[in-house]
């Protein structure tokens, strides 16, 4: 958005912040798109507008990809519009279809961002780990056949938490910026079929989380030993990393301000 649109947007009445969760296997993603293709953003600002009665200009906490979920997108927007807080989420889910839902509804101060204010996110991954497919996970989850080994991935993580340069799990793409992240949590853990790769830190790179998921399914599988692991993340290199893991797996669970 250029400056002196911020600066308009900004003169409007109110900041509104909204939690919102969807599923996004029908959507190309969060961001605007262009017509045909369809975005999240698109959706909630066109049902918003209605609500409001105002043009509505979305800033969100993150960017999630084409088939990507999210339990706990945040988002912001300023409005003249006088609907009261506590009626938003009855009127907003009216409008929207059933794979998108706000959860939450406030008014914010004038400063808050969902993008900038934020200071920690946290990312789950899933995969199924069965010899069969399942119908009902399949744009839910990695379906992988083979047993993975989660001592292993597990010991592997152990070096991910802390202060690190991310740059062997970047994709090429995305915004300029430091790849030196801080992770305060790494875990996996196992629920019968299902695996759930959890990642807690002060900011993500563009795919990390995939990237991540994706070499150590092959620690998982015994091609990358822990200590392998540990030299893919020193070299600062992607091209030493695996390939990235699928968007369906993915999830932003939760933003924190």
């Amino acid at each position: 958005m250029k400056k002196e649109h911020k600066e308009e947007m900004k003169a409007r009445a109110r900041n509104i912040g909204l939690l919102i969760a969807y599923d996004g296997g029908n959507y190309h993603g969060f961001q605007r798109q262009l017509p045909p293709v369809t975005a999240v953003q698109n959706v909630l600002e066109e049902k918003l507008a209605l609500v409001f009665g105002d043009t509505i200009e979305l800033a969100a906490a993150g960017r999630t990809d084409a088939g990507v979920h999210a339990y706990g997108q945040v988002v912001n927007f300023f409005t003249d519009g006088r609907i009261p807080a506590d009626r938003i989420l009855r009127a907003a889910n009216s409008l929207l279809p059933p794979d998108i839902v706000v959860r939450e509804a406030w008014e914010a101060d004038r400063e808050f961002s969902a993008r900038h204010s934020a200071h920690s996110k946290i990312y789950l991954y899933r995969i199924w780990q069965n010899p069969l497919p399942d119908p009902f996970q399949r744009q839910y989850s990695w379906h992988i056949r083979q047993p993975l080994a989660v001592e292993a991935m597990q010991e592997a993580m152990e070096y991910l938490v802390g202060t690190h340069d991310f740059s062997s799990f970047r994709a090429t793409g995305g915004a300029p910026m430091s790849p030196v992240r801080t992770m305060y949590e790494a875990s996996c853990r196992r629920a019968g079929d299902q695996l759930e790769f959890r990642f807690f830190a002060n900011g993500f790179l563009y795919h990390m989380v995939r990237n991540l998921v994706g070499t150590l399914v092959q620690v998982g599988l015994g091609r990358i030993s822990p200590a392998g692991f540990r030299e893919i993340c020193e070299a600062h290199d992607r091209q030493r990393a695996a390939a990235t893991a699928p968007a369906q797996g993915l999830y932003l669970y939760k933003v924190n301000y």
